[in-house]
């Protein structure tokens, strides 16, 4: 591959293999792919070398938290996007739950404008259900809809609607402009301080256990207010079997709901909290084997729709303590292209293509996030990641660009590495490094203006 300078375009990427296995050359220009075809000239472009990648569209993420604003110690929207264009992402969705909480059009427009101004991927903010996450009133639904930032997902992730009459009005109101209420299927009657997933580790562990049900029961009732209502549901972090069961039975029915696995639900399992590192602990929980065999299999049947990371930054304090003590989360997004890549495409159960589908056309399209997920076509904005499937590599705090590093996947050994990622044309990653904020704004600007 070969590096450029701030004022280098267009892009020549010369022998990429596209996801269905075809070799070919991409040439970018003006924002979008101009032409695709084997032996290219571009004449005037930056050649990038691109033999024995693969070229996938620009990842999307549903589901990252971003932190900005209030709790920057943890991540802000620069640091976040730097991590997610590592990660090969284009686009990430950024979660209600800062501070102050993203329940207006006020502070959506902000998040937008912030991610604009990083300018490393598209940051589409994710507004509020309810006022303050308070789960009491419904939030100014119809504001963030309308507002520069056009609000189609709203979620109170990490908390449940747990009220079924303000979860039932929710979906009654995005109805009526497209939306999707995105839930946190946690009954938290039956989770009062659960520690880990309920079963005989836990037992054995002397933790209070976090039952699969609660999160089964918030997902069952759910798909029948959808049903009712006639509105989509998205069902955030999917993590045990019978969940992968009900919305199965729901799609089969003719329910509007989507669904997501997370790339550390679909890799890892409870085993891990034996050792009581707080890197393992998540919501909802690490669950068993079992639970992870039936979400890769939902997976690659189309009943879980996508992956999205749940990227959880947490400072060192949050997570270097005793396991009660600990938050919940994990960071994500400069792994997950490789998670997903062990879990599913070398068990043999997806292919590329499947990859493309679930990490980058699914979640736009659930998303309702143009310009995002068009997949590699003449004409489609210039949004890809080009990806070595043959490299492996031991996962190291040098691996994360964000501002934390809670990520599970440390000293673990993962396949595949992202090399390029270009983003509304140009590249924000090259040659595997991140491009410098300076560049980065000296790109957008010329390109945007």
């Amino acid at each position: 591959m070969s590096s450029d300078s701030a004022a280098s375009t267009p892009y020549l990427i010369r022998g990429a293999t596209l996801a269905d296995g075809t070799r070919t050359d991409l040439v970018l220009a003006d924002g979008k792919i101009v032409e695709i075809g084997s032996g290219l000239s571009g004449a005037g472009a930056t050649v990038v070398d691109a033999a024995g990648l693969i070229a996938l569209p620009g990842l999307v993420d549903l589901h990252t938290h971003l932190r900005e604003p209030g709790f920057e110690q943890s991540e802000t929207i620069l640091t976040g996007s730097q991590a997610a264009a590592v990660g090969g992402f284009t686009s990430v969705f950024a979660m209600a739950n800062t501070s102050p909480v993203q329940d207006t059009a006020g502070v959506v427009d902000q998040v937008l404008a912030l991610g604009e101004r990083a300018g490393y991927v598209t940051v589409q903010p994710i507004g509020a259900v309810t006022v303050g996450l308070a789960g009491e009133r419904l939030a100014e639904l119809g504001a963030m809809a309308t507002s520069r930032a056009r609000v189609r997902v709203f979620s109170d992730d990490g908390f449940c609607v747990s009220d079924p009459l303000l979860m039932r009005r929710a979906l009654e109101y995005v109805k009526a402009f497209d939306g999707v209420v995105a839930q946190h299927s946690q009954e938290p009657r039956l989770t009062e301080k659960a520690q880990m997933n309920e079963g005989a580790l836990s037992s054995e562990l002397g933790m209070v256990g976090w039952p699969a049900v609660a999160e089964e029961s918030i997902i069952a009732r759910d798909v029948l207010l959808a049903e009712h209502v006639g509105s989509r549901l998205h069902v955030c972090h999917v993590s045990t079997a019978g969940s992968v069961d009900v919305i199965r039975w729901a799609k089969a029915r003719g329910i509007q709901v989507t669904a997501e696995a997370t790339p550390h639900h679909l890799l890892l399992t409870e085993d891990l909290v034996v050792g009581y590192d707080a890197r393992f602990k998540v919501n909802p929980p690490l669950r068993r084997r079992e639970d992870v065999e039936a979400l890769r299999a939902g997976l690659a049947d189309g009943t879980i729709d996508i992956v999205a990371t749940d990227h959880a930054p947490h400072p060192v304090e949050a997570k270097d303590c005793e396991w009660d003590a600990a938050a919940n989360g994990m960071v994500g997004l400069e792994s997950a292209l490789s998670v997903v890549h062990a879990a599913v495409v070398n068990t043999g159960l997806l292919d590329w293509t499947d990859i493309a589908r679930v990490l980058s056309s699914s979640p736009a399209r659930i998303g309702r996030l143009a310009g995002q997920g068009q997949g590699l076509l003449v004409g489609a904005p210039a949004e890809l990641t080009l990806y070595d499937p043959a490299a492996s590599r031991a996962f190291e705090r040098g691996n994360l660009a964000g501002r934390s590093a809670n990520s599970p996947y440390l000293a673990m050994t993962l396949p595949g590495r992202v090399l390029a990622t270009f983003h509304r044309g140009y590249a924000t990653v090259l040659d595997g490094a991140l491009r410098p904020v300076d560049e980065i704004a000296a790109l957008e600007e010329r390109t945007h203006g």
